[in-house]
């Protein structure tokens, strides 16, 4: 008997991280003292943690729906692509080495040893551990020295069970199709599957689950109906931020290539004032833009570099000139500067790029990241606000003059002379209610009044309840008691 249960899935982004998530909050709310936890997560959206690391968002939402504060034990090997090839590793919180994909294959038999740590701390302080497996066990070309699937389940002794996407399509084909190429013992491992994102009736696909379930031999454990409330909650992928449409403000966030921690548009898109675009390589920023977000970013150079490919930085300066508003932030802010030097190389090739321009500050790249909690207050309205740092890189100019925000230990961010361009390192700021309401009113917008933190928790009870209602978590659940 193993007080341990892990989710694989038949290809990445079949919805194992909310599936999880969902668990985690049925079974706490059956009594159960339960910890989420992925070996290895490969996401440049990463939470600040409890004990001041940083772990995949997902981990840290399902910390939330299990109703503990985020960890580093509960992802202990964070991947945070920095380039086409290269990755920063990031081990129980904290950097580890940046390398080449080649040279990650080296590091994989080493790096079981702290995900056996952290896995076995986890399992030792709760009465069950649900584990969310990487991309897929299908991608048995990369089975060698194995961490974040079968490898993992095998070394930790896990039953697993194989999540597949039916939104997709061929969903009866990634079942079986894993079945038969998985290596027989990691086939023995699975011990079920469910089917997940069904629209319509699930009455229609009773043959087809019956098919499935002959076909690999495999229990099945329901099929879950498509979940309309996800948009709720916090994404790990940039590509699953749904542009809100109905309101007036027009708030319009740049997707870089290396988008970083852009949970900060999350609380904005609920804004029944505000409509969110998201917009991709290849579009123009529109006219009729209120506010302009740059975002985060895992590679700020090269970043810049996608921006001005796109031909942002001209739209950019046109949106200015209409003396339309626009926050950088974090890596965002960096670009938003004069110059963003890197003489050690710490984010790729030595050197130095010319910034936007529209703040008067530059930037230095520094081998330290700040990776911390804070507490500030709004300059411009006076608000407070809880936030996190997660950068590296210090920011001098005459424009830091006028700091977007003050705390503690002193002051955050520049604002232009005319305070329509300003930037910040914190992120997570919108999701505090006050903040948002106050930032949104010095903008001429009010606030929905939409309490953020319980929207979120509302949402993993209604997503627990629709899973009790849908799949046998009995069965589940068994299969780690």
């Amino acid at each position: 008997m193993t007080a341990a249960l892990m989710l694989q899935g038949t290809g990445s982004n079949v919805g194992k991280s909310i599936l999880v998530a969902g668990l985690a909050r049925a079974a706490r709310n059956r009594g159960i003292s339960v910890a989420p936890f992925k070996p290895q997560n490969m996401s440049n959206n990463a939470a600040v943690t409890s004990d001041a690391g940083e772990i995949g968002r997902a981990q840290a939402l399902q910390a939330l729906a299990a109703g503990l504060q985020p960890h580093t034990d509960m992802n202990p090997v964070l991947l945070k692509p920095e380039s086409e090839t290269g990755t920063q590793v990031v081990v129980q919180g904290r950097r580890h080495a940046t390398v080449k994909a080649r040279e990650y294959g080296k590091l994989k038999a080493d790096l079981l040893i702290p995900v056996l740590e952290s896995y076995q701390r986890l399992r030792s302080a709760h009465d069950l551990v649900l584990v969310e497996g990487a991309g897929s066990p299908a991608e048995v070309n990369l089975r060698e020295g194995d961490i974040a699937n079968m490898g993992f389940a095998q070394s930790a002794d896990v039953p697993v069970v194989l999540v597949g996407d039916i939104d997709r399509g061929g969903v009866i084909a990634q079942l079986v199709g894993t079945r038969a190429i998985l290596d027989p013992d990691d086939a023995k491992r699975v011990k079920g599957f469910l089917i997940n994102k069904f629209r319509g009736d699930p009455a229609l696909f009773t043959e087809g689950y019956r098919i499935a379930a002959d076909q690999t031999g495999w229990t099945g454990f329901g099929i879950l109906p498509w979940f309309q409330n996800a948009w709720k909650l916090p994404a790990e992928d940039a590509l699953d931020i749904s542009d809100a449409e109905a309101g007036e403000f027009h708030v319009v966030c740049l997707r870089f290539d290396r988008i970083a921690n852009f949970d900060d548009l999350d609380p904005l898109a609920q804004e029944a004032s505000v409509r969110l675009t998201m917009l991709g390589a290849g579009q123009a920023i529109p006219g009729d833009a209120d506010l302009v977000i740059l975002p985060g970013s895992k590679s700020t150079r090269g970043d810049l570099a996608f921006l001005r490919e796109q031909g942002w930085d001209i739209d950019l300066q046109a949106h200015a000139r209409r003396e339309g508003q626009i926050l950088g932030i974090c890596g965002g802010y960096q670009m938003l500067g004069r110059t963003i030097n890197d003489p050690d190389g710490i984010e790729g090739a030595q050197g130095s790029a010319q910034g936007l321009g529209l703040l008067d500050v530059e930037t230095e790249m520094t081998a330290q990241k700040r990776l911390a909690e804070t507490s500030a207050r709004h300059v411009a309205t006076n608000a407070p606000f809880q936030g996190y740092e997660i950068h590296k890189g210090r920011t001098v100019g005459p424009d830091t003059a006028r700091p977007f925000a003050v705390t503690a230990s002193g002051p955050d961010g520049a604002t232009s002379p005319d305070g329509k361009v300003s930037g910040s390192y914190f992120h997570g700021m919108f999701r505090d209610d006050g903040f948002r309401a106050a930032f949104l009113g010095s903008l001429g917008q009010e606030s929905s009044g939409l309490s953020y933190a319980a929207t979120v928790d509302g949402t993993l009870d209604e997503l627990a309840q629709h899973m009790e209602a849908h799949l046998d978590l009995n069965g589940l659940l068994a299969l780690a008691r």
